[in-house]
């Protein structure tokens, strides 16, 4: 039997759903968590989707908990009849160029989500990981933080983020191994209130979520329903609100294409590089109120590698593991993948003795995690560069493939754009996935 905790560094969303799943086995933990609060304005009006990692969340949560997501979609009612839909627009016209395959999803607000990840968990607020050791051929890790105290477990599993502290730490003697690779497209978004009024135009294209770009400037757009009143608390009051978001990007090929030091020049970008969408699209832009704060959004990514594991003491999960861009809308989904997939194999081998049961239940999980994820984080970087090239965008590209482990392409919508390709000619030179 191992005495010693699963120590979780990282109290987001990757690292609640593998707390949750291990309190249900009743295998001890302890999660520590940098910010000093769970509610903080990090992600706060931002919303995700999940679609083929439902089932993997299911297998994590108490039926109660998972019961409930139900009550936190961005709009409960469209999500009993939401379609699955998903478009990819001529920003000129408004008009799809593709029908991304539809799947079974739930569109859910980021913010609500971690609220109910958290309920029953104890976790360590204002813990910054500095480093660990795992020396020798023990059986434990012991974590430092940044505060002078420390924690052993006989296993780490940081689900730090992107910028992970502890994946640089795992190679120290070439810590530009762990650096994230930059894309050469910049990004910025804002999450906005609308009335009905203002949002009536955009859900009449799609009342949960679309994309596309624009033919001639090659301007990126995404917009998504992050609440409607039922979910903010507006519904009975004077004035009831909707709240969207908004996030535009573009290739860099100059320095005349960096983002902006301030929230009034960034928002004054977004306007110029509307200026040209079709009329919905541009007064959506065109109403995003001075003094808005306007965020830069970093795209890199990290393809996944296999990490020194310190004979599985140490390991990876979610951002820390495949950091990647969101225009394929997975990272989440398989940041909650890995979180189901390490409790299964720590539960099938908790309860035996010695630490080489633990192992090889680690090495079982990462074998899984590299082969899924390395080309996850390939495809999504691909789609991020096709995003910004409409007239050399084809339905096999990730960008618009159906969101799946295995790819699908997408459905051209005849008649809308004379540059769709007839059937049978379509090509791409987007990584396939195995």
């Amino acid at each position: 039997m191992i005495s010693a905790p699963v120590v979780i560094i990282g109290g987001g969303i990757v690292g609640l759903t593998l707390a949750q799943a291990l309190k249900q086995a009743s295998i001890p933990f302890e999660i520590y968590e940098r910010d000093t609060a769970l509610e903080t304005e990090k992600g706060g009006g931002w919303a995700i989707t999940i679609h083929w990692a439902l089932n993997a969340l299911e297998q994590s949560l108490p039926p109660n908990l998972f019961k409930q997501l139900e009550n936190i979609q961005v709009d409960p009612e469209q999500g009993v009849r939401d379609t699955g839909r998903f478009l990819f627009l001529n920003l000129a016209t408004a008009l799809p160029k593709y029908e991304i395959p539809p799947s079974k999803r739930m569109r859910v607000n980021r913010k609500l989500l971690r609220q109910l990840l958290a309920e029953g968990i104890d976790i360590k607020f204002g813990k910054s990981l500095v480093g660990f050791d795992a020396l020798g051929d023990g059986d434990t890790a012991t974590v430092h933080f940044e505060d002078g105290t420390t924690t052993t477990g006989a296993l780490v599993v940081a689900c730090d983020g992107a910028n992970s502290r502890m994946r640089h730490l795992l190679f120290p003697e070439a810590s530009a191994t762990a650096d994230l690779q930059p894309l050469p497209v910049k990004c910025m978004g804002v999450t906005i209130r609308m009335t009905e009024d203002q949002v009536i135009p955009l859900r009449e294209i799609d009342p949960l979520l679309f994309q596309g770009v624009h033919p001639d400037s090659g301007k990126y757009m995404w917009y998504s329903t992050v609440s409607t009143p039922p979910i903010n608390g507006s519904e009975h009051t004077t004035e009831p609100f909707y709240e969207g978001q908004i996030i535009m990007s573009w290739r860099r090929f100059s320095p005349e294409d960096d983002i902006p030091n301030t929230d009034e020049k960034r928002r004054q970008m977004m306007c110029r590089m509307a200026s040209n969408f079709e009329q919905r699209l541009k007064t959506a832009v065109h109403s995003i109120p001075e003094g808005t704060k306007v965020t830069a959004l970093n795209l890199a990514d990290w393809p996944t590698r296999p990490w020194p594991n310190h004979n599985g003491r140490v390991t990876l999960a979610g951002d820390a593991a495949h950091a990647m861009t969101m225009y394929r809308g997975e990272a989440f989904n398989h940041g909650i993948t890995d979180a189901a997939n390490l409790a299964k194999q720590l539960i099938s081998g908790w309860s035996q003795s010695g630490n080489g049961t633990l192992q090889k239940a680690v090495e079982t999980y990462e074998k899984e995690v590299l082969e899924r994820t390395h080309d996850a984080v390939l495809l999504s970087r691909q789609a991020c560069l096709d995003a910004h090239d409409y007239h050399n965008l084809h339905a096999d590209s990730p960008l618009v493939s159906k969101r799946a482990k295995v790819l699908a392409p997408a459905k051209a919508v005849v008649g809308n754009d004379d540059a769709i390709l007839p059937e049978g000619e379509l090509k791409s030179d987007a990584p396939k996935q195995g």
